[in-house]
């Protein structure tokens, strides 16, 4: 490790870019899970934002689908924030600082 202050400086702004271009990276990165005999479908980013929810026509009656997906929405978002946050938490407590707001998304 670098002892010259400026030295230092130099390794954390290139960490601190690399950081910034993982978390571009993972914003554009798509996973699909499916459930039910395909019956469910649920599209999350690299930050594990939920990007879609479906349900195949015959999961629930059609009159209902709508409001169920936005609720199945809400409640993944939801639970992805507070995982976020928990990771924050923990990595600034392992790490014995702080961690820079945006991390983990949040």
């Amino acid at each position: 490790m670098a002892s010259n202050p400026l030295e230092l400086l130099k390794l954390f702004q290139g960490m601190q870019k690399n950081m910034g271009e993982m978390q571009e990276k993972l914003r554009n990165v798509r996973a699909t899970g499916n459930a039910g005999g395909d019956m469910v479908e649920v599209v999350l980013n690299g930050h594990l934002d939920v990007i879609d929810v479906k349900f195949s026509p015959e999961a629930f009656d059609s009159s209902d689908r709508e409001v169920l997906e936005d609720l199945v929405q809400a409640a993944f978002s939801d639970a992805t924030t507070k995982i976020k946050e928990h990771l924050r938490d923990e990595f600034s407590t392992a790490m014995g600082m702080p961690l820079p707001p945006g991390m983990f998304g949040t």
